[in-house]
């Protein structure tokens, strides 16, 4: 696939995914830990047989690569991306079921694509003017489009904070290990790491509702198969040997996404606020597409 349709087409239809997905998350009653290691052994189950699919049915190496060395790296990738998720998605799943809004939750978590090219700078990852300044424009709609009473925090929000840097390390390790192996393969080692720490650590910070699960199957179902395996490998694939900051920014569309599907399916109006911020979310991802000197990174 073209690299210009990687950094591009993918990423957005990972947010389209995630935009849809993010009022899903909201009800759920099982624990943040149990929650998550349901959806994310979902994603590990269906990512096998697209495996399978993709590889004609070579059992052998379903989780393995071609060398010792790609094999060491894929794992390696996986159980340390999976470790970022789960941290992640624990935060995130946790500040939402304490009382935070989706569309805030939505904003907090999209730093990251402030952190990415900031950490990216200690690995000699260089960031253009162009590309700063569609990262200023598009925390700038961000804001627009999750506060709509003013900036104000409580304790669930804060919480939800530290998942941006956790996603912002995860996309890191992304950029690193995904050229070394198979995205699909990375994702779905991604997946069983998130679903093992997550099964583990339930029972120690949180009384699992396995039974509450039951009310929220098809959510889980969503989230396990489409937010999870479909568009979490979608940005696997999108990063690999390209520009992480233009694909993080492409990937926190996610909020324009939901506001969006939030007006067309449900009849929500769009107030004006929400309009310029959507306005300014477009403006970031079109300057992040004009083309000018090579982008270094």
């Amino acid at each position: 696939m073209p690299k210009q349709i990687r950094q591009t087409v993918l990423p957005l239809v990972a947010a389209l995914i995630w935009g849809t997905a993010f009022v899903m998350q909201k009800g759920n009653t099982a624990g943040a830990l149990t929650f998550n290691a349901a959806r994310s052994v979902i994603a590990f189950l269906f990512l096998l047989p697209v495996i399978l699919l993709f590889t004609k049915g070579d059992i052998r190496h379903i989780l393995s690569e071609e060398t010792k060395e790609n094999t060491r790296a894929l794992w390696l990738g996986g159980f340390l991306c999976g470790l970022m998720l789960a941290g992640a998605t624990y935060l995130q799943q946790y500040g939402l079921d304490h009382g935070t809004e989706a569309g805030k939750a939505g904003f907090l978590t999209a730093l990251y694509m402030v952190l990415v090219p900031v950490f990216g700078l200690f690995f000699g990852k260089k960031v253009s003017v162009r590309i700063w300044a569609a990262v200023g424009i598009a925390v700038a709609g961000l804001y627009l489009l999750s506060f709509r009473s003013g900036f104000s925090f409580r304790h669930s929000d804060l919480i939800i904070i530290p998942c941006a840097v956790l996603f912002a390390v995860q996309i890191l390790l992304i950029e690193h290990f995904s050229v070394k192996c198979s995205c699909i393969r990375l994702s779905c080692i991604q997946f069983l790491t998130s679903f093992v720490l997550s099964a583990a650590f339930a029972p120690l910070l949180e009384n699992p509702d396995i039974p509450a699960l039951n009310g929220t199957i098809l959510q889980i179902l969503y989230l396990g198969i489409m937010s999870s395996g479909i568009a979490y490998t979608l940005q696997m694939v999108s990063l690999k040997g390209t520009n992480m900051t233009v694909v993080s920014i492409l990937l926190a569309m996610e909020s324009v996404f939901s506001v969006i599907a939030g007006a067309l399916i449900l009849g929500e109006r769009l107030t004006g606020r929400e309009y310029l911020g959507c306005a300014l979310m477009f403006f970031a991802v079109l300057l992040t597409q004009f083309q000018g000197k090579k982008q270094p990174g």
